[in-house]
């Protein structure tokens, strides 16, 4: 079976559901997701080995790239109009982060558990979380934890306000971000390697859990969110 042929790269589709991306053409280590509506494009029509079982794109909102499956191409449909990125300042973000906070507090309601390029609930990478989180309020983030602290704000500790993100990992680069909720506290999904497979909350401050105390040692910055991200154009 061929693939439908665009024209030329800048053709966008829109997805009817949630689609796994890859990290290699042979459709090998997720590193995200779409939730249905979103936006993306070829970002090679170069034939490969590999080009009748998987397809590279770009994603619209947030500019990542991967490689979705054949069965996955034929569910999308032709987008009616292009991605247009939403303006969004400071003034008009806060309101929203309220909602926001709300969106994680009910992804970890469900059964979920750790998963590496979820971005789509109920399983969630650190980041996927924050994304689909701000997503659901209209505030476009980076995908990856590393992205989202070099788009924020940074800010001093001491000013931490609800909606703020948190970052760690190493000195040389971020590896996690949660959600800062106020009081010290701060969600976020964790993985099994820090004493946690899923959503949970930890603070920044009672370290006698074990899970807040190995962040704790990993902290790096504070960043607040001053406006919608929009990626480079290509």
């Amino acid at each position: 079976m061929a693939w439908p042929l665009a024209t030329d790269l800048a053709t966008e589709y829109v997805c009817s559901r949630a689609i796994n991306l890859y990290k290699t053409p042979d459709l090998g280590g997720l590193v995200t997701q779409t939730a249905p509506g979103r936006h993306l494009r070829r970002w090679s029509m170069v034939p490969t080995e590999s080009s009748q079982i998987a397809q590279a794109v770009r994603l619209c909102e947030d500019g990542y790239l991967g490689w979705i499956s054949q069965a996955d191409w034929y569910s999308l449909g032709q987008a009616p109009s292009p991605y247009i990125p939403p303006v969004l300042d400071r003034a008009a973000i806060e309101p929203r982060l309220t909602e926001a906070i709300a969106f994680t507090h009910r992804a970890m309601a469900q059964p979920n558990r750790y998963l590496w390029g979820g971005t789509v609930g109920p399983d969630y990478d650190c980041s996927g979380l924050m994304q689909a989180a701000f997503g659901a309020v209209g505030i476009q983030l980076p995908r990856d934890s590393y992205q989202q602290e070099a788009f924020t704000q940074p800010i001093p500790w001491d000013d931490l306000q609800p909606g703020d993100l948190v970052f760690f990992g190493t000195p040389e680069r971020t590896k996690h971000v949660g959600l800062y909720l106020g009081a010290g506290n701060y969600i976020h999904s964790s993985g099994i390697d820090q004493g946690r497979n899923g959503i949970g909350i930890d603070s920044l401050t009672d370290l006698s859990d074990p899970v807040s105390a190995a962040y704790q040692a990993q902290q790096r910055r504070p960043g607040r969110v001053m406006e919608s991200y929009c990626p480079p154009v290509v």
